[in-house]
């Protein structure tokens, strides 16, 4: 119920940490550790001693309630700063009599008032009464307890040394003049090691992050309430130190209660977070920097921040005696207040750092909101299920299969009546499609024109120096048969934009095509024995031509009319079969990217579709505007 039993270092914490909290008091300057070669541990500081008096009530020794009883322990006068421990961590007085329930001995000496006590415990009983062995100087004091843990509790027998180093490291870092030192003795061999950080919670910091650079230098700081006023909800020295940087790999940090390490973190660390989030979501909002669709959250603040925080707060709630997790309401809002102005403070009179920190941010959001619009495939019964609005022809022969991939129900309809069902599919696409440049492949099925896309050729997104799988290819080709207009050119670029950035091997092995259906129909009268015919122009230049021609071969000059498609959707399914999908007829363009010009086709992609390319368009038209002839 009160401690962990993988091993005796939480045991041995709570003797630590009444060491600790002695130094915080201001009473001690020393704490020193062995961890014996039989597995024992020793503690000692140089504080006031416990007391080894009588009891006023009990009529016992102090130090023997304290060692044999729960909830004797003398830190409870609190209220308002006054008592010797108003920020101690070990508030119920159960730590160390745990400690002593679990060791099968237990030895304390003491050194007050001139003379040095000792007193002894087994199994958790007296084992051996307190009393006087010797002498000690007038102003010595300090207390030096020895635990042998008792193995048949613990998994293992032997304490964390590092545990114990990050323990005692942090001890020295959030005692500002307490010298802290740590012997680990293996035979006749023993290692020291001392801490002492003299730029405090900003070194340890420093420390923790192994010499890696934050996005932006260290912010540290401390506030602690003085007296209460009036309406104040907190008391005096309540407040925090802390030392916090972004960096660009994942964050974490530590937290301590009253210097008590809350690995679980809690209600304090909530209210630092808090804090940070306010702070950055004002600066952003401030300085314009959010994209539009964007929201930043806490944790997208959070997600790469490292950390130290010592809180110190009166009466402090934990989850459990381990004190692993601070369950203390007014501790979140404690925190976020004496947090909140300083940093918003600090961001304001170092904006560069600050929009660094606010991209970090607003980075983190983005990918946060790509990954919760990651979609998978739609699947049923262990398959992809392909999409209802596809209709699939019958051969089985993937060489001579093909896809259109059509805009629009209208043109989708004329076109199922003018296929070759035999090995002519058309998949209608619903509007434009997204453009895709700068989407991430997990987002792609978020779209249902893409998604139907893929599932309809059997072929998964990828990149291009990805080893692609396209052993569930559909069709030999996938034809995109669009509008011979600007909107047709436009749904033509967004198509191409997704195979070469999602889907690049299709393109390589010569799968993707581009129909090219006509602008222009010309309808020519008879003429003497040759009857009435029906010609077709992709463009104003083939229109032209046709018209030569036909002046040339003698008919008549305005005899003939010319009618223009709007779209796919005005032919026939005979027009649109003779013109478009008649494997004899048509004029189909395989897409191609030549090898040496891979680089210029990327840059010509990033120009058209990039979302940051807007200024490099706007170039480009103001000085090319003038000769292109543009259909609207």
């Amino acid at each position: 119920m009160y401690t962990r039993t993988s091993d005796p270092t939480h045991i041995i914490q709570e003797v630590i940490d009444n060491a600790a909290d002695e130094a915080l008091a201001g009473f001690a300057k020393r704490i020193e550790v062995w961890v014996h070669a039989d597995h024992s541990v020793t503690v000692q500081d140089d504080g006031r001693g416990i007391p080894v008096g009588p009891h006023p009530e009990e009529k016992v020794p102090a130090i023997e309630l304290v060692f044999t009883r729960l909830h004797t322990g003398g830190k409870f006068d609190k209220r308002g700063g006054q008592g010797a421990y108003a920020f101690s961590g070990g508030l119920h007085g159960v730590g160390v009599s745990v400690t002593n329930a679990l060791s099968r001995r237990l030895e304390v000496e003491v050194v007050r008032d001139g003379k040095l006590h000792r007193m002894a415990f087994a199994d958790g009983d007296v084992a051996e009464k307190l009393k006087v062995v010797g002498k000690a100087p007038p102003r010595a004091s300090g207390t030096t307890i020895r635990v042998f843990p008792d193995p048949k509790y613990f998994d293992s027998p032997t304490v964390s040394v590092p545990e114990l180093e990050r323990l005692l490291r942090a001890k020295a870092v959030l005692l500002p003049g307490v010298n802290v030192t740590l012997h680990v003795q293996k035979g006749k061999e023993e290692k020291i090691r001392t801490w002492s950080y003299p730029e405090g919670l900003t070194g340890y910091l420093a420390e923790l992050s192994e010499g890696e650079a934050p996005v932006a230098p260290i912010f540290s700081g401390e506030m602690y309430f003085g007296k209460p006023g009036d309406g104040d909800a907190f008391a005096e020295g309540e407040g925090a130190a802390w030392a916090l940087a972004w960096y660009d790999d994942a964050g974490g940090g530590e937290s301590y209660v009253n210097l008590i390490p809350t690995a679980a973190g809690g209600t304090h660390e909530a209210g630092l977070r808090a804090a940070l989030f306010e702070g950055v979501k004002a600066f952003v909002d401030h300085h314009g920097l959010l994209p539009r669709g964007a929201r930043l959250q806490t944790e997208d603040v959070s997600a790469r921040l490292r950390y130290v925080l010592s809180a110190r707060i009166l009466d402090p709630q934990f989850q459990g005696q381990v004190k692993e997790k601070l369950t203390s309401r007014d501790a979140l809002k404690l925190i976020a207040q004496v947090v909140k102005d300083p940093f918003e403070v600090w961001l304001n009179h170092h904006v560069d750092y600050g929009r660094r920190i606010a991209e970090l941010a607003i980075q983190q959001a983005m990918t946060r909101m790509r990954s919760a619009q990651k979609v998978e495939k739609k699947k049923g019964s262990g398959v992809a299920v392909l999409p209802g609005k596809l209709t699939d022809c019958e051969s089985d022969d993937v060489s001579r299969r093909e896809v259109f991939l059509v805009e629009g129900d209208s043109a989708g309809g004329s076109a199922k009546l003018a296929r070759d069902k035999q090995y002519q599919a058309i998949l209608p696409l619903r509007g434009k499609v997204l453009n895709t440049f700068e989407i991430d492949r997990d987002r792609l099925f978020a779209n249902t024109e893409i998604h139907d896309i893929a599932v309809a050729i059997g072929v998964d997104p990828h990149g291009a120096d990805d080893d692609a799988d396209l052993t569930g290819l559909r069709y030999a080709r996938i034809i995109i048969m669009a509008d011979a207009d600007v909107d047709g050119s436009h749904i033509k670029v967004l198509l191409l934009t997704l195979f070469f950035r999602h889907f690049p091997k299709l393109i390589e092995r010569g799968h993707i095509c581009v129909a090219s259906p006509p602008l222009y129909r010309v309808d020519v009268p008879a003429q003497g024995k040759r009857p009435a015919r029906k010609l077709y122009a992709l463009d104003d230049a083939e229109l032209d031509a046709i018209e030569d021609r036909l002046v040339k071969e003698g008919v008549k000059q305005g005899s003939w009319s010319v009618g223009r498609f709007k779209g796919l959707g005005e032919m026939n399914p005979e027009q649109l079969w003779e013109t478009t999908m008649n494997p004899e007829t048509r004029r189909v363009m395989p897409v191609r990217v030549a090898a040496d010009r891979a680089s210029d086709t990327r840059q010509v992609f990033n120009k058209l579709m990039g979302k940051a390319e807007a200024a490099a368009r706007r170039e480009w038209m103001e000085q090319n505007g003038n000769a292109v002839e543009v259909d609207v």
